[in-house]
């Protein structure tokens, strides 16, 4: 989540001024007669390759859950070697964030749009390539890091595409792309648990034989849908960039021919000195802590805690990433009309009351429905930070500080789940419960001391 979900440093002006989208040029977004433009049909093509850039993360995320237990099997290893693989480590997946962050900016004022989304794609397929022939632990280990790589470029740059396109229903698109996650989150355990129950041994590998395809056809769709931008940027372009984008400091006065490599280190500074930036950080980091450790453990939890039965209870995280989907597609307008910051603090209020349900009421069957209920409403919850997070940065500044956003919410995602699987490992899978119950209380508070945000003017 995958949170496939996060975690995704490109400049918005370059999207407006390479060609990809002449209808995204606006700087307000408004025509002459105070009505948003339509899209163009090149632009809903571009958002399309987006979204499937996102359903092919979310596949990958979503399937390590329900294989859990066959690599555990597999491999002979306990629940403290799933904190090495994916969405379950702090070493390998957060090295392939932080690489991803550290490199963003830099690899902005190289490439353009469509060649970032590109190499983020084929990275992903490097790794996909690298699993479906039964590889060593290690090996196995070390793909979801590249995996995390080209996610990280992929993911941080479409998440920062669509959030620019002020009044064009950014609010809406964005939680398309992020349903589309949850889409692949939702069919990922379903084609995971078929394959690997209907297989011997180490067969269940198989799987990745799909993912293999769908990463093809991600590499392909953002090659062809933003073709114009599939181009390197030269240092004339990046200056015509930063002149355009840049507030008047006197510092930038008086450096107005330094390298492209200096500007990156001048926004990855000025980030890191925004308070804002490590709010929502916490918020991200305590959400996808959230989001990773029940989609990833709920099925062992299942089987050790209500005695469920592995080929039946292995398709319970689709319930929670079909809840998820559904929160994204059906609660973005209502969201948007009351309040991203009002309705987020409901939503962490219901999510807690079920998460007691699931805790408390030893039952196989509301256990499933309590996490499936539980989605719908977490689901809005990564888009809201991608709106608030347009008016607490400036524009100069959002891209890098959302991919380091991003990196800060991958940690989450994976110190969490790998805590889990290492106390679980001395005290029983049951210790999630009350894990998942601290996270959730954390990531309301931490939302709350977010800085209030002007109105929006669409």
């Amino acid at each position: 989540m995958t949170a496939r979900n996060f975690a995704e440093n490109v400049r918005d002006i370059p999207l407006q001024t390479n060609g990809s989208d002449p209808d995204c040029s606006s700087s307000d977004g408004i025509t002459d007669n105070g009505t948003a433009p339509s899209l163009s049909i090149q632009a809903i093509i571009q958002l399309i390759a987006a979204g499937f850039s996102f359903f092919f993360a979310g596949t990958n995320d979503g399937s390590l859950g329900a294989l859990t237990p066959y690599i555990l099997r597999t491999y002979n290893v306990g629940t403290q070697h799933i904190a090495i693989i994916e969405n379950h480590s702090y070493a390998l997946t957060f090295l392939g964030w932080v690489i991803a962050a550290a490199t963003n900016s830099h690899v902005a004022q190289y490439l353009d749009l469509g060649a970032i989304l590109t190499l983020g794609a084929f990275i992903q397929l490097v790794a996909q390539l690298l699993r479906f022939w039964y590889p060593s632990f290690w090996v196995f280990g070390a793909t979801f890091a590249i995996q995390a790589l080209g996610m990280g470029y992929q993911d941080a740059h479409a998440n920062t595409f669509v959030a620019s396109m002020k009044g064009r229903g950014a609010h809406r698109w964005l939680g398309f792309i992020h349903a589309m996650y949850a889409l692949g989150c939702l069919v990922s355990p379903f084609l995971a648990t078929t394959i690997a129950s209907r297989v011997r041994n180490h067969q269940w590998m198989f799987f990745y034989f799909f993912l293999v395809g769908l990463g093809t056809i991600n590499v392909i769709s953002v090659a062809l849908a933003f073709r114009t931008s599939f181009k390197i940027r030269t240092r004339n372009a990046s200056r015509e960039t930063e002149t355009e984008t840049e507030t008047e400091t006197e510092t930038e006065n008086e450096n107005p021919t330094r390298s492209r490599s200096q500007t990156a280190r001048m926004d990855i500074l000025t980030t890191l000195k925004s308070p804002a930036v490590y709010l929502l950080s916490l918020f991200y980091f305590f959400m996808l802590g959230v989001g990773i450790t029940a989609g990833g453990w709920i099925v062992e939890y299942l089987i050790s805690a209500r005695d469920g039965k592995l080929p039946d209870v292995g398709y319970v995280p689709s319930g929670l990433w079909g809840g998820i989907f559904l929160g994204r597609v059906l609660l973005a307008e209502p969201t948007h009309r009351f309040g991203e910051r009002k309705m987020t603090i409901c939503y962490c209020v219901v999510i807690l009351a079920l998460q007691l349900v699931l805790w408390l009421v030893p039952n196989l069957v509301g256990s499933a429905i309590a996490m499936s209920c539980l989605g719908i409403f977490f689901g809005p919850l990564f888009a809201n930070g991608m709106m608030v997070a347009s008016g607490l940065f400036p524009e100069k500044i959002r891209p890098t500080a959302l991919g380091f956003v991003f990196v800060l919410a991958q940690a989450g995602g994976a110190i969490f789940p790998a805590a889990t699987g290492i106390i679980a490992s001395k005290a029983g899978v049951k210790v999630m419960q009350p894990i998942l119950l601290g996270l959730i209380v954390a990531m309301g508070l931490t939302w709350v001391l977010l800085p209030k945000v002007k109105k929006r003017e669409e």
